[in-house]
């Protein structure tokens, strides 16, 4: 009887090559969700720049209306992609799996007049008691503004830039993120 000699040796060639792809899968996966952070953090400044330069334009009297083909432009531009389904990946974001599902209305853009993602953030948590998450923030506005399109990513960025602005305050819980109205800062009274 002979043996072979070769057969551990494959075996730990294959078992190192599983273990080397498996943290090269790893790394890769970790240098991509610091990739989508600071992609994520670059639309929060984009999109509070748009509503600045919105603002400005609205004061200096507006923009002539785009044409038929531009408008089509920009809401196709103004859809995003579909989003991954790392459950994980966006959970760490949001805090629960399910956080970054929106609900399924035609996106809509905001209308003259109209108070922006933040305003309405901002009312609601002012009238609450309690922190509370994303998701739930959502849903209220959901059923207060049957009206306009309510997308879970949105009211986050929303959020996100209101604590970038000192208007809210962000709180973990484990993984799960809440947000609050900044406390107002007592006055001195006048006695």
């Amino acid at each position: 009887m002979s043996t072979n000699p070769s057969v551990p040796s494959v075996t730990a060639d294959y078992a190192q090559r599983v273990a080397d792809d498996l943290s090269a899968n790893r790394g890769e996966q970790e240098r991509v969700r610091s990739e989508l952070d600071r992609l994520r953090d670059e639309l929060v400044r984009l999109e509070e720049s748009e509503q600045v330069l919105t603002k400005m334009q609205d004061v200096l009297g507006g923009a002539p209306k785009p044409t038929a083909k531009q408008a089509k432009s920009r809401r196709a531009a103004a859809v995003p992609a579909a989003r991954h389904s790392n459950a994980k990946t966006a959970a760490g974001k949001s805090g629960a799996v399910g956080g970054r599902q929106a609900v399924k209305k035609p996106a809509a853009a905001k209308r003259p007049g109209e108070a922006t993602w933040l305003e309405l953030t901002t009312a609601y948590l002012g009238g609450q008691g309690e922190p509370k998450s994303a998701a739930e923030i959502s849903d209220a506005l959901t059923e207060a503004h049957p009206e306009r399109t309510v997308q879970v990513p949105v009211v986050r960025n929303a959020l996100e830039q209101g604590v970038a602005q000192g208007l809210l305050e962000r709180t973990k819980q484990g993984r799960s993120v809440f947000y609050s109205p900044v406390p107002a800062a007592p006055t001195p009274s006048d006695s």
